[in-house]
């Protein structure tokens, strides 16, 4: 959902769940044009009883070439923002000496009332991470959304200078191919059309 806002500007409640497709989006940063890419990642959880994760390899890939990560936990499921930390160590030990620009947004900020985790702890765990942090809504405000997207992308952007152009991976993985924006449009329009045709039903 945080991903269709920030691309779409749209909130759509029932959607096909993304299983890993990549968006590319193009910004400008202090006067300068970037092309982002944002790989929609499949959901990670924790093995039964211990602090370790559950990776599919697609998830692996994704953070041998990411330059930029943003973990997003929901307020209203505090398993959700367990799993943060032992992903930040696996990312770790992926790239023990990258200094990676990292967001923490929690998410569902309008359902206060169910909330199990608090803004002082996901701050708190942003500083322990050396990211930012983020509390937003995406059903109810685009603009917070698309404000913290645009804050990595800052980071992304100085961070990439400061490189002077060199890549910091060591592996040689082919960064994947981004699709053009169609297939997320198709998707949107299928999800309008059924919930319309829901709406119609009742």
């Amino acid at each position: 959902a945080l991903v269709v806002r920030f691309l779409t500007k749209r909130f759509i409640g029932d959607y096909e769940a993304n299983t890993g497709a990549l968006y590319s989006r193009k910004f400008t940063i202090d006067g300068e044009q970037i092309s982002l890419q944002v790989q929609d990642t499949p959901f990670v959880s924790l093995e039964d009883d211990t602090d370790s994760i559950c990776c599919q390899e697609q998830i692996n890939r994704s953070i041998y070439w990411a330059d930029g990560f943003v973990f997003v936990y929901s307020i209203t499921d505090y398993e959700s923002f367990r799993v943060l930390r032992p992903l930040h160590q696996h990312i770790r030990r992926i790239h023990p000496n990258a200094n990676i620009p990292l967001l923490l947004m929690a998410n569902k900020g309008d359902l206060l009332r169910a909330r199990q985790v608090s803004s002082k702890e996901g701050l708190q765990l942003a500083t322990e991470l050396g990211g930012t942090y983020s509390e937003v809504s995406a059903r109810e405000n685009c603009e917070g959304v698309h404000e913290a997207f645009q804050q990595l992308c800052q980071e992304l952007s100085r961070s990439s200078s400061s490189c002077n152009g060199e890549k910091r991976r060591g592996l040689h993985l082919v960064r994947p191919k981004s699709p053009n924006m169609q297939d997320l449009k198709r998707r949107l329009k299928q999800a309008l059309t059924s919930k319309g045709k829901s709406a119609t039903t009742l």
